[in-house]
């Protein structure tokens, strides 16, 4: 037991070890030149113009979102699929099969919720009135709030 302790501990001293060296390494090796442009905040490579906050559209979170689940699956079973072949050889096969269909049923079901939303349309289907006046060139009728719709 001690040697596997020892082991574990050997390994997180060469990991710190090795991160500490190497940030040491790079401050004595790399060139130390401070100017205006360098301290400047860099974006991309780009130069920041405006101002940093404005609005950001939500569709994007949600989209972000629906990736990582999908992401997650992935991570989820690959394992379980590089093993597979020792489940049915174990007999296990069917229900390894049945948790991941479970698994991705429930995904599944999340992303039909989502769709039927509508959240996963990156524009969202305006009103017949909208769509109306804008053939006909005039103004849009207001958009109620939404606390006025359900109160109407």
């Amino acid at each position: 037991m001690p040697f596997h302790f020892a082991n574990v501990l050997l390994f997180t001293a060469t990991a710190i070890l090795f991160v500490f060296g190497s940030l040491l390494g790079g401050k004595f090796l790399r060139p130390d030149a401070p100017n205006r442009e360098k301290s400047m905040i860099y974006e991309c490579g780009e130069k920041p113009i405006g101002q940093a906050w404005f609005n950001f559209n939500p569709r994007f979170y949600l989209i972000a979102l629906v990736f990582v689940i999908f992401e997650v699956e992935i991570a989820f079973m690959y394992p379980v699929a590089s093993v597979y072949r020792s489940f049915i050889e174990k007999g296990q096969g069917l229900l390894a099969f049945a948790e991941i269909f479970l698994f991705v049923a429930i995904l599944a079901v999340g992303l039909a919720y989502v769709w039927a939303m509508g959240d996963l349309e990156w524009v969202k289907g305006l009103k017949q009135e909208v769509l109306q006046s804008l053939k006909e060139k005039k103004a849009p009728p207001p958009v109620q709030p939404a606390a006025e719709k359900k109160a109407a």
